[in-house]
């Protein structure tokens, strides 16, 4: 008897639907890995687990990113809806913030509420994308496309900045030209100030002691924790001296000792530490003498971070 024409139908079909499932779920999985090693899933997860076997004591003597909440989650900075916020620095001077805005180019001071007192506009800079507070009054700047570091002076009766008035520092090329230095911090403790390249991550120490003069050139540091996309803002805990280092591509701030290793981290995705939706593109992240965590997010969003004890 001759074979029924659906039985041969049937057999014909069945190898054709088991390539397909088989190539999408190859598919499937070396995206999940991709997205997975871009992100650095592997890295928090190791460093997660490293985090569970910290003593109370070890992690009493870190900032310990994990047990910070948002107390003030994507507050609007008014009227800055088209300025693009670059960086934050906290100035323990004057107990308030600056913050600098990248696309149209000044400087503004805000509460620790995130409050706008004034904005200074910045006259000769093309691209501010980072800053950082030195006391007495300076402040370091950073002009990304230019590839110059500034060092300012801000008091009550500033009113506007101008490049040409005060030193300059060329930071030379980068690997990456345009995703060169767009981060900076002032560490009081070691007297250098810290510089971070964008893409690829990459760290730099500059010797100063505390006035407009740099001493020597910039050194590049050992940087193999800075497993993140890429490298958006710097921070120095003053208590600690630990480093906070911010990635906006990874949704990621890091928590780096004094020796450059990895001690936590906090996800900036929502539903995590109190966030109700993901901070967008993370830009800048500064620290008070409390502990107390500030965040700014392009284009003109505002976040205040305690500690939960």
């Amino acid at each position: 008897m001759p074979p029924q024409p659906t039985a041969k139908f049937v057999n014909a079909r069945r190898p054709r639907f088991s390539m397909r499932w088989y190539v999408w779920f190859v598919l499937i999985v070396a995206a999940a890995y991709g997205l997975a090693f871009a992100m650095h899933w592997d890295d928090r997860g190791v460093l997660w687990l490293q985090e569970r076997f910290e003593s109370k004591t070890e992690r009493k003597d870190s900032i310990w990113l994990p047990d910070y909440k948002a107390v003030i989650d994507a507050k609007a900075l008014p009227g800055m809806e088209e300025d693009e916020a670059s960086d934050l620095a906290y100035n323990p001077q004057t107990k308030t913030l600056f913050s600098v805005m990248g696309k149209n180019q000044f400087l503004v001071e805000l509460t620790l509420q995130g409050d706008v007192l004034r904005k200074m506009p910045l006259v000769g800079w093309s691209n501010p994308e980072a800053l950082t507070a030195m006391g007495n009054g300076l402040l370091a700047i950073v002009d990304e496309r230019a590839h110059v570091l500034s060092i300012v002076k801000v008091d009550a009766a500033t009113r506007e900045l101008n490049i040409a008035s005060f030193p300059k520092y060329d930071l030379g090329p980068s690997e990456n030209q345009n995703k060169a230095f767009e981060a900076i911090a002032w560490d009081a403790g070691r007297q250098q100030i810290l510089l971070g390249e964008e893409r690829p991550p990459a760290l730099f120490s500059w010797k100063s002691d505390g006035s407009q003069t740099l001493t020597g050139d910039k050194q590049k540091l050992a940087s193999d924790e800075l497993d993140i996309r890429n490298l958006s803002a710097l921070a120095i805990d003053p208590r600690t001296g630990h480093t906070l280092v911010l990635s906006a591509d990874s949704h990621l701030l890091l928590e780096l000792d004094e020796t450059g290793e990895q001690v936590s981290f906090m996800t900036l995705l929502g539903g995590f530490n109190g966030l109700k939706k993901t901070i967008p593109r993370a830009e800048g992240v500064t620290m008070d003498e409390a502990g107390t965590l500030y965040i700014v997010s392009e284009p003109n969003l505002f976040y205040r971070f305690e500690k939960q004890h």
